[in-house]
């Protein structure tokens, strides 16, 4: 099951970087830069990640669909461990967060959550375009890949485990945020 979804995730990177450099190539001089459109999307997934784990009530962060599956809480922790494990890769100056695997209460997590996303805005920010195009060893399953290709998969891997956030809201009769009508 890990093997489909890494393919899965790897296939939707692999279309998402040729796009990426089609862009950069045929931008012109006013257009945004790779460093600002990955800023601008690292922040949106903190903005959307924030808003879910605050949905839940905190005496629901204990829960889990299944045994086997992990509570409420450990997902927003996954995702903010693997923020520090993936962006942590860049090599830069920024300072990784300690995450506190075990923590329990809706605050500890979202500080996590927060401060993880915040790490990764400013390893973002001390790349430039062309940092961020050069190859790098990141996680194994990744192999040698670009900077940006690192920062695409963090992305992508935070929106699998919203999914499944979104599901565990649901089961408990809260609709996720995203669909919300106003």
């Amino acid at each position: 099951m890990m093997e489909i979804r890494m393919k899965t995730v790897l296939s939707r990177v692999a279309l998402v970087c040729p796009l990426v450099l089609l862009t950069m190539s045929s931008a012109g001089a006013q257009s945004p830069s790779l460093k600002d459109d990955l800023l601008k999307d690292w922040l949106t997934m903190k903005d959307t990640m924030m808003k879910i784990s605050e949905a839940m009530p905190e005496d629901k962060y204990s829960y889990k669909s299944t045994p086997p599956q992990r509570n409420f809480g450990e997902q927003i922790l996954h995702v903010a461990d693997g923020n520090r494990i993936g962006m942590g890769l860049l090599g830069t100056k920024a300072t990784p967060p300690v995450i506190d695997m075990k923590a329990t209460r809706k605050a500890d997590i979202l500080k996590s959550l927060a401060e993880s996303y915040d790490f990764g805005a400013a390893v973002i920010s001390e790349l430039t375009d062309q940092s961020l195009l050069e190859p790098i060893r990141t996680l194994p399953f990744l192999g040698t890949s670009t900077r940006a290709r690192t920062v695409y998969f963090e992305l992508s891997h935070a929106w699998d485990i919203y999914g499944q956030m979104a599901v565990y809201l649901r089961l408990n009769g809260i609709t996720p945020p995203a669909s919300q009508r106003p």
